[in-house]
């Protein structure tokens, strides 16, 4: 599938800000199941100071201003190619250890609920009892917009058995990790049914499981990421991961408006039918619940 994609950001100050410094990660690898065919960053209103691959090997933009700036603009945009392969990411690559991905985090720090999730998992294989922790989780805990913020805990959204998609990452993570299964958070893009323009990007969870390397479950749809996900970033949660972060000084009131719309076309081989729905993959499909 061909996804074209338009993210802007946009900041509104009361008063001159003196100081800001914005982290973006905003910019989608090449992986084996997407393809970036063209992408752009523009910024209006800050400066991009340096650019660099982290720790977790996500492309980061550093941005900043200085001086009377009353409003930033950032516009990431461009189109991707992508292929269903059924959240099959693949073999662990990069600086850091997969032993790593076992820390807890403060947002994926167990508690009683999220040890008792991981006790009750069934399955005879470790990708089954995932595929149950992202049927559970979904089952468990409503999607609510506004129930949850940034700084909430998976124990924290599983006790209110509600949150969104950042949340319900968390929760899948922090069980996993609870098994002994290295996890990890997901930045990215969702094409949803019927809706090119979205409030918010999305988040899901990776798993790394014996001879797949990383899966993808993104347990707020409950469903295996496919043709219709882009990925961003990735680290330990949500902080490591998210596609814009930053800081600033002054006490100048903030408005944050965020737009997206993510708007995809299938190309003619998966018109007809010799695309990645037809090949045969090892991780369990399911449906979609938007």
């Amino acid at each position: 599938m061909r996804l074209k994609i338009v993210h802007r950001t946009e900041y509104r100050y009361d008063a001159p800000v003196p100081y800001s410094l914005q982290r973006l990660r905003l910019t989608p690898p090449d992986t084996a199941a997407q393809t970036i065919l063209s992408w752009n960053i523009a910024v209006d209103g800050a400066s991009i100071e340096a650019g660099y691959a982290d720790q977790y090997g996500n492309r980061t933009e550093l941005v900043s201003t200085e001086g009377d700036a009353h409003t930033i603009r950032i516009t990431a945009a461009g189109e991707v190619e992508t292929t269903d392969k059924a959240g099959v990411f693949g073999p662990h690559q990069g600086f850091c250890p997969l032993w790593l991905f076992l820390r807890e985090t403060e947002r994926t720090r167990p508690g009683r609920l999220t040890r008792e999730l991981s006790d009750t998992l069934a399955g005879d294989t470790e990708l089954a009892r995932m595929h149950a922790l992202m049927e559970t989780i979904n089952a468990t805990v409503t999607y609510t917009p506004g129930s949850t913020d940034t700084l909430t805990s998976a124990e924290q959204a599983l006790e209110a058995k509600s949150g969104v998609c950042q949340d319900h990452a968390h929760i899948f993570i922090t069980a996993a990790r609870l098994c002994g299964i290295p996890a990890r958070y997901v930045s990215g893009y969702l094409l949803m049914e019927g809706q090119d323009e979205q409030v918010a990007t999305h988040a899901w969870a990776e798993a790394h499981l014996p001879g797949l390397g990383w899966v993808g479950f993104d347990a707020a749809n409950a469903i295996c990421p496919d043709d219709r996900y882009v990925r961003l970033a990735c680290g330990l949660d949500y902080a490591a991961a998210a596609p814009v972060s930053g800081m600033r000084l002054g006490t100048a009131d903030e408005d944050l408006k965020v737009s997206l719309t993510v708007h995809g076309v299938r190309t003619q081989s998966q018109n007809q039918g010799q695309g990645a729905e037809g090949q045969n993959h090892s991780v369990q499909r399911q449906q979609t619940q938007n």
